[in-house]
């Protein structure tokens, strides 16, 4: 069942609310064989939701395949995380005065959670909201993405098949989706408010929601940095893929590289070869490694970006061309620094590529951006990796690989406008959470 009407969303709300002290019951062995079974639904169903995520996301095939066989490992790992999600015993007798006493801290939910998720995990990303709040035994009103809403209801029906109550995962696809975004971050029945998408939206929302526990992941223009000593070869190879895949329609998709004066030439050559090597087509088609974009409007704001860049003084290695939704990748460099594709989230197949002197120049380069969710350093010198993890300001530092790596497991967010809170289900369980202290 989904909900469309603003009336049938908060009845949703009010279901939820009712529900909680039930869901919150649920024992821990309870809850964990529920999520292995959503686990296990979404392996038999593999190819039934990856053909779906193909047709409704416009999701190269093979990338579908990978989201689903993700998503499973995100209701394992909270399966795994619902048996072992316990307290802590606090010694307490520091002091004379509090000899003989004990602590006992448990984390308990803080109630249902309003979720709001994007189009372009429209599987993983919702399963990342859901699968940690089954594993506290918190209900979920979810918005997913008005592009993409038919991934959430199939989800939907796996997860009540599995024994998890109707009332506790709502799936709203609203005739009015402002509104109802809005209503999901006031509504006080909903304590925390949990979102995936553009930083606009995210911070506003977060300003409406005033009391609530809130967590935003709002993307970003990640950045890689290649130093001297890399391998260029694999460099290349990798920001490729991370630069490119589903048309660079992700939060982590390579934007910026800023490689050493030493190997930029090398490294642009091989670069720009390697990506007219990819192949443009039919999402369905299992040869396909960049399909069209979301919508034909979002090419062209694009591709307008890349004119705008190039009218202001950027030099152009590779141009991708536009046809409808389908657009080519394209690789600038001499980007002015208040250019959008250099400055702001370009959402699509740009990457921008620069020369620095230095691996200080470059961290510093990476540094001047508003945004800081992850970032890829390609150095072997232990003493370069240290210095990224304690310099760059971002939430992940990803080594002799792209930003756009991500384990379900690992925490995932950023700093500055990329957002505020973790995900990954762990770090994810402690943002639904508060813990409670008993004192014996």
């Amino acid at each position: 069942m989904h909900f469309t009407t603003k009336a049938e969303a908060e009845a949703a709300i009010a279901a939820a609310a009712e529900v909680f002290p039930t869901t919150q019951a649920r024992a821990s062995f309870e809850r964990h064989a529920i999520l292995t079974r959503i686990s296990e639904g979404l392996e038999t169903q593999l190819e039934d939701f990856a053909q779906l995520l193909c047709a409704e996301a416009k999701k190269p095939i093979r990338d579908a395949r990978v989201e689903v066989q993700r998503a499973r490992m995100t209701f394992s790992l909270a399966a795994d995380e619902a048996r072992r999600f316990g307290g802590e015993l606090l010694p307490l007798d520091l002091s004379a005065a509090a000899v003989g006493r004990l602590g006992l801290v448990r984390r308990f939910p803080l109630g249902p959670v309003a979720a709001v998720t994007p189009f372009n995990f429209p599987l993983n990303l919702v399963a990342h909201k859901l699968a940690p709040a089954i594993a506290v035994g918190a209900p979920v009103v979810l918005k997913p993405a008005e592009k993409t809403p038919r991934i959430a209801l199939k989800l939907q029906e796996l997860v009540h098949a599995s024994g998890w109550p109707e009332a506790a995962f709502a799936v709203l696809t609203p005739e009015t989706p402002q509104e109802i975004g809005t209503l999901l971050a006031t509504d006080p029945r909903l304590p925390v408010f949990s979102f995936t998408g553009s930083d606009t939206i995210g911070w506003e929302l977060k300003r409406l929601a005033n009391k609530k526990h809130v967590t935003l992941e709002l993307g970003g223009n990640a950045a890689v940095l290649v130093a001297e000593d890399a391998d260029i070869a694999h460099a290349v190879a990798r920001c490729v893929a991370g630069g490119f895949a589903y048309s660079g329609q992700v939060c982590i998709s390579v934007q910026r590289v800023f490689v050493h004066k030493n190997c930029y030439d090398s490294f642009c050559e091989a670069l720009v070869a390697k990506t007219r090597a990819l192949r443009l087509g039919d999402p369905a088609d299992e040869t396909t490694d960049l399909g069209p974009m979301i919508t034909e409007a979002a090419a062209i704001r694009v591709e307008q970006w890349v004119e705008q860049a190039k009218r202001a003084g950027a030099r152009v290695l590779l141009q991708g061309l536009r046809e409808g939704a389908f657009l080519a990748p394209s690789i600038l460099t001499h980007v002015p620094v208040d250019q959008p594709v250099a400055c702001d989230e370009v959402f699509g197949p740009v990457v921008v590529v620069e020369s620095v002197e230095s691996f200080d120049e470059g961290i510093a380069r990476i540094n001047a951006s508003r945004f800081g969710l992850q970032a890829g350093v390609f150095t072997y010198d232990m003493r370069r990796i240290l210095q990224a993890h304690q310099q760059l300001r971002v939430g992940g530092v990803i080594i002799n690989d792209v930003p756009t790596f991500r384990s379900d497991a690992m925490p995932y967010g950023g700093e500055g406008d990329s957002g505020t809170g973790r995900e990954g289900i762990r770090w994810t369980m402690d943002e639904y959470t508060s813990p409670r202290v008993l004192v014996l």
